[in-house]
């Protein structure tokens, strides 16, 4: 027999997140953080993409969305961003390259098939900021991580709705991100209602 669906779960909106960014920029491990709760170092599959959250009275289930960051799928990355209804911009902090390129690259081409749609920009890897090892290999080519003020920067100059930092290896401000974009969602949806499409 069917099994009877809970009365919360027939009022749930189901919306799709896409993060975005280089290779290597954490967007796995933080899909499997979303969606688990766990934290698998090189991770290379993530299944069962689903995250569940509640946001202002409404239960809100996001079907989750990593693109392929290298070059050779420029061309298949597009066919991810039909129906996105809230985008990630991800760099990690351990990279400053990685946040040239969101600049350079993905905000872009974010923007061009996703016009209108909400973008939060997220700093990674927010553990490496202080780590000995990081700051040691970074200073060898005259760099060094990403700062806060850095990050809010850029979120600035590509007209993000938020600047956020996270570490999927700790878990620390992971349950920021996901509220973050739910809400960016929610307000979205308003502001449409309203006749203005505004970022939170």
């Amino acid at each position: 027999p069917l099994q009877q669906i809970a009365p919360e779960l027939m009022k749930a909106i189901y919306k799709q997140l896409v993060m975005v960014g280089d290779v290597y920029s954490g967007k796995k491990c933080l899909t499997l953080r979303f969606s688990h709760d766990q934290y698998i170092d090189n991770y290379q599959y993530v299944d069962n993409n689903v995250a569940a959250i509640e946001v202002d009275g409404k239960h809100m289930e996001f079907k989750l969305c990593w693109t392929a960051g290298s070059e050779e799928y420029d061309r298949l990355r597009p066919l991810s961003y039909p129906k996105t209804d809230v985008i990630l911009l991800c760099f990690s902090i351990d990279s400053p390259e990685s946040l040239e390129h969101i600049m350079e690259k993905w905000a872009p081409e974010v923007k061009l098939h996703c016009p209108n749609i909400p973008i939060i920009l997220i700093g990674n890897k927010k553990d490496l900021r202080n780590d000995p090892n990081t700051i040691s290999k970074l200073e060898k080519v005259n760099q060094a991580p990403v700062t806060p003020d850095e990050g809010q920067a850029m979120a600035d100059l590509i007209g993000a709705c938020a600047y956020l930092e996270c570490s999927a290896k700790t878990n620390e401000g992971v349950s920021e991100v996901m509220e973050t974009a739910a809400k960016a969602v929610v307000n979205l949806k308003t502001q449409r209602n309203q006749g203005s499409c505004k970022c939170i």
